[in-house]
């Protein structure tokens, strides 16, 4: 009983220090800015996702109170996340009820519960990056073409689901062509404004405090208003619609359960399954990009995050919410704007909840193709040229499977898109992996506590896990040197966790050399490693 009331008394103690602490003043201004910016996105991604608005909304507010609770990064930011809305919208699609789907999202958070509580946190490390960031330019490309219509004032149910060729006899592009012969101009101008702003408005530093998306959704607003009674009018079915809550009892109406009866349904577990794996990879990303942006340069625990996701996704299945990840958007505004602790977080999602239930009447004032022009924005910054130039740089064995993975997914589906995107970059894998055979050595000299880790000729991505877990396990104090000199080849994934580790590692107390490591490595030719019986 003492133990239990010291340990209360100590919680009490280290929640008042917060609050007597500076972390409180950065925290809540970080949060409202976090808070305007998440928004218009919990919007967009459940329009984008063919799911109630509501539920984009709830899950933002699940992300921000639930995983900020439990998670162990302190900047990191959960909710809707743009590289599952194809998913999302597919799985509704093909599962036929929005309840049915619940329970995949509930199955979901399970396996990632599973997968945290098995120390699985290095999963990332597993898919070649390659194909991880062919499959977020897909969505993004996915993402431009499904919003078209929106942007265009054609807000008939025209997206169907992911997939290339549709149930209704159309393709994507076909569908495209459709919204353009109906086009509502006021639509097509609120975009166009809503564009340039979105891309114009961050330019300015000083006014750049007012977060864009925000600037979007007040100018959507305005212009609307403004063409009432002419003839660039937007239509009812045009603009948000989330209930106006006038009791209690209405409140809790909106939220649903999932479909238990289809916990059979094989569709359901593959749905379920298919959510787990992109969701902790996109989560799993999203917090190694974050840390990397940390002023204070803190490691987050992938294991605990993982966990973490998990329960905010059964919580959000269950009350009618969309699946969720760390979302690198909102995490980086949150960095930006000058965030400590993950207080900032859990305010913003209590800010959303305060949104939803005293203001819903001016979340319906708030045009749709304001928020479609929110979602290209966001779409082509995950397909953006400086992309491609950068996998292009990075050499044909990188580039190859890249585009390939964007092709696949886009005329396919994302399974199958994925899978090929695998195969292909697999093909690379195995071919630098038979050229030169791989081994790795740790040699100690002495009392000094000097660690020398001397790379292999050849370090394919196939050894990534193996070096990332043997970094993060070194002891702390120690002085550590990664010899590079006798590699003719190393992975541009391995490349980038030594320089990562060197950047982190001092505060581990650990100072890294890196002896004879390039930039960049081209692929040795073939013939120069064929044996030749004449030497």
């Amino acid at each position: 009983m003492q133990d239990k009331q010291g340990g209360f008394a100590a919680g009490n103690l280290n929640l008042k220090k917060y609050f007597l602490s500076k972390n409180l003043k950065k925290d809540i201004p970080s949060s409202v800015v976090v808070f305007l910016v998440a928004l218009p996105l919990c919007l967009g991604i459940a329009l984008a996702s063919g799911a109630p608005l509501f539920a984009g909304v709830l899950t933002g507010i699940i992300g921000g109170i639930v995983v900020g609770t439990f998670s162990g990064s302190q900047l990191s930011v959960a909710g809707p996340a743009a590289g599952l809305t194809v998913i999302v919208l597919n799985a509704i699609t093909k599962l036929g009820a929005y309840e049915t789907f619940l329970l995949a999202i509930v199955l979901a958070g399970v396996f990632q519960m599973l997968l945290g509580i098995l120390k699985a946190g290095t999963i990332a490390n597993y898919f070649p990056s390659s194909v991880i960031e062919g499959m977020l330019a897909a969505i993004g490309i996915i993402l431009i073409m499904k919003q078209f219509p929106h942007a265009v004032g054609y807000d008939a149910d025209f997206e169907g689901d992911e997939r290339f060729s549709q149930i209704d006899e159309h393709n994507t592009f076909s569908g495209i062509l459709r919204a353009v012969a109906r086009i509502n101009y006021g639509a097509v101008i609120i975009t166009a404004v809503s564009l340039l702003l979105l891309i114009y408005w961050p330019k300015f530093k000083k006014l750049a405090i007012v977060p864009a998306p925000l600037l979007v959704v007040l100018a959507g607003v305005g212009l609307s208003m403004v063409f009432k009674g002419s003839g660039f009018a937007l239509l009812d079915k045009q603009f948000v619609h989330i209930p106006i809550v006038n009791s209690s009892a209405e409140f809790f109406g909106l939220f649903k359960s999932p479909d238990f009866s289809q916990i059979g349904n094989k569709e359901v577990w593959i749905t379920a399954f298919t959510i787990a794996v992109v969701a902790s990879l996109e989560t799993l990303l999203s917090l190694e990009a974050v840390d990397k942006i940390d002023p204070i340069k803190r490691i987050s625990p992938t294991n605990r995050e993982l966990v973490a996701q998990g329960i905010g996704n059964i919580t959000s299945g269950l009350l009618g919410g969309l699946p969720m990840t760390a979302v690198i958007v909102r995490s980086s505004a949150n960095v930006n704007a000058g965030a400590r602790t993950k207080m900032s977080s859990i305010i913003h999602g209590l800010l959303l909840l305060v949104s939803l239930l005293c203001i819903p009447f001016l979340i319906n004032l708030i045009p749709l193709s304001c928020l479609a022009a929110i979602l290209l924005m966001t779409g082509y910054k995950l397909t953006r040229i400086s992309l491609f130039k950068h996998m292009w740089h990075l050499g044909l064995s990188q580039f190859i499977p890249f585009v390939v993975t964007i092709v696949a997914v886009v005329l396919t589906d994302l399974l199958i898109g994925v899978g090929i995107g695998m195969l292909v970059g697999i093909f690379y894998i195995l071919r630098t992996n038979l050229r030169n055979p791989y081994f790795y050595q740790i040699d100690r000299n002495g009392d000094k506590k000097v660690i020398r880790i001397k790379l292999a000729e050849e370090v394919s991505f196939l050894n990534k896990a193996a070096i990332q877990i043997t970094l993060t396990s070194l002891p702390k104090g120690t002085d550590v040197i990664i010899d590079g000199s006798n590699s003719r080849f190393i992975d541009p994934d391995v490349i980038e966790i030594i320089h990562n580790y060197k950047h982190n590692a001092y505060t581990k107390g650990i100072v890294v050399q890196l002896h004879e490591i390039k930039d960049k490595y081209d692929i040795p030719p073939l013939k120069e490693l064929m044996y030749n019986p004449t030497n």
